[in-house]
């Protein structure tokens, strides 16, 4: 028997991954500040954001179990969120050209009692070179605003991943596995 399930959050990738392996749930999406907090590594700003939307949401859904997540890309140990503008994709895109970075996304699930768990996973990504014009073309092709470090792995920009070390789900907004994991060690699915 499947409990409640609400996902805390409007991302249509998060909505498909859970889609895909059959689990029910409804979205409530969570409005929180999303501001990076300087002196936390990305792991635990991730994480730490995660839990904002699921307490958020649970406020209106107190007897049901939220799930929230929050996904980051990283290089040089800089956080790329989700860019302002085309022209801060482009920067986004040509600092992760030719070059490895990680993808860290902090998922927290709150129960019934009150009660939040927590995980992270990290995924490394590698592109090969990616020069401008293609960049352009990426970005006038897809919808890359949306998106942490201004790229889909599922999209256009599979084309210039050469290898992945981890969770390709992960990559797209949620450790599915993981995630399900959890959700069958707690008896929600």
């Amino acid at each position: 028997m499947q409990r409640k399930l609400v996902l805390a959050s409007a991302s249509p990738r998060r909505k498909q991954l859970l889609e895909q392996v059959g689990i029910e749930f409804e979205i409530v999406c969570a409005d929180v500040d999303e501001s990076l907090d300087e002196n936390q590594s990305a792991e635990d700003n991730a994480t730490r954001i995660a839990c904002l939307k699921a307490k958020e949401v649970y406020k209106q859904r107190p007897q049901s179990f939220i799930l929230a997540a929050d996904t980051m890309v990283v290089v040089d140990e800089t956080i790329l969120g989700k860019p302002a503008d085309e022209s801060d994709a482009k920067r986004m895109i040509q600092l992760l050209s030719d070059r490895t970075h990680e993808v860290i996304t902090g998922f927290a699930l709150m129960l019934p009692s009150g009660e939040t768990v927590t995980d992270s996973q990290t995924t490394r990504v590698n592109f090969r070179k990616i020069d401008n014009s293609a960049i352009d073309w990426y970005i006038e092709s897809y919808t890359p605003m949306d998106k942490a470090g201004a790229y889909g792995i599922q999209d256009g920009m599979a084309r210039y991943i050469q290898r992945i070390e981890g969770c390709f789900y992960n990559v797209m907004g949620l450790p599915i596995s993981s995630v399900c994991k959890l959700l069958e060690k707690l008896g929600v699915i």
